[in-house]
C-alpha cells in the first residue's frame, strides 16, 4: 500500500555576525517585527543558495557562509517544516539596506543590548544571537549535501 506524500516546507535562515553585532531585518510581512534573515528554498534551489539569496534581498549585504549551526525538522499529522540554520560573515563592507522595498523595510547591525529593545517575530532570534557568541558549534557547510554525494 502506497502512502500519500508529506507536504515539506523548507527555510533557510542567516545568522550573519560582524565581530559582536548581528545582521536583522525589518520584516515587511509578519507584523513588521525584526527577524534574521530567512525564507523560503524556491524549487530547483538549494538551501545554501536560498540562504545567500534571502540575505541579500532582504538585508543588501552578500555573505559567505561559514557553517551550518542547526537542522530543524518539525512535522505534523499533515505537513512538515525542516529549515537549516546557517551562520555568515558579511562578504565585503557593503552596508545593509535603507530604504524599504518588497522583500524588507530595513536591516540592521545591532548588539545583543540592542537586540533586546528590538520587537522580535519570535524568542529564536535572541536565543541563536546569544548562543553563537557564547561559542556554540557551527557544523561545516559539507553536513548538508546532495544525495549520493560521495563523503570523502
Amino acid at each position: 500500500m502506497s502512502r500519500s506524500p508529506i507536504p515539506t516546507w523548507c527555510f533557510a535562515v542567516v545568522l550573519v555576525r560582524l565581530g559582536d553585532r548581528f545582521l536583522l531585518v525589518h520584516e515587511r510581512k509578519h507584523d513588521q517585527l525584526w527577524y534574521l534573515p530567512a525564507g523560503r528554498v524556491e524549487p530547483g534551489e538549494t538551501f545554501e543558495e536560498a540562504a545567500r539569496r534571502e540575505t541579500l534581498e532582504e538585508t543588501g549585504v552578500p555573505v559567505e557562509l561559514q557553517g551550518i549551526l542547526r537542522i530543524e525538522h518539525t512535522p505534523s499529522s499533515l505537513q512538515a517544516r525542516l529549515r537549516v540554520i546557517f551562520v555568515a560573515r558579511p562578504a565585503g563592507n557593503t552596508p545593509p539596506k535603507s530604504v524599504p522595498d518588497e522583500h524588507s523595510l530595513e536591516a540592521r547591525w545591532v548588539t545583543l543590548e540592542e537586540l533586546r529593545a528590538l520587537p522580535l517575530r519570535g524568542p529564536d532570534v535572541a536565543r541563536l544571537c546569544r548562543d553563537v557568541q557564547a561559542g556554540a558549534p557551527v557544523f561545516p557547510l559539507s553536513l548538508l549535501g546532495p544525495e549520493g554525494e560521495p563523503l570523502l
